[in-house]
């Protein structure tokens, strides 16, 4: 039996395949943006790469929650 994902990962999927980039790729634009704050990474990605909102929430959600955990 295979283990749903859960949580901001759920999303990776459709982003993936909406926005034809690999999530790998999304989260390194995130980390290189030089922005730390959540919402100004979410909004910065909704304004300079055309996310919609839960998508954009859901990367820099998992983001910064891996970079807490390093």
């Amino acid at each position: 039996m295979t283990q749903q994902v859960k949580g901001p990962a759920s999303y990776f999927p459709s982003i993936e395949k909406k926005y034809g980039r690999p999530i790998v790729e999304w989260q390194e634009l995130i980390r290189g943006s030089g922005l730390t704050k959540h919402m100004e990474l979410v909004n910065w990605l909704k304004a300079e790469h055309g996310l919609g909102h839960g998508h954009a929430n859901a990367l820099v959600a998992h983001t910064l929650a891996e970079a807490k955990g390093r």
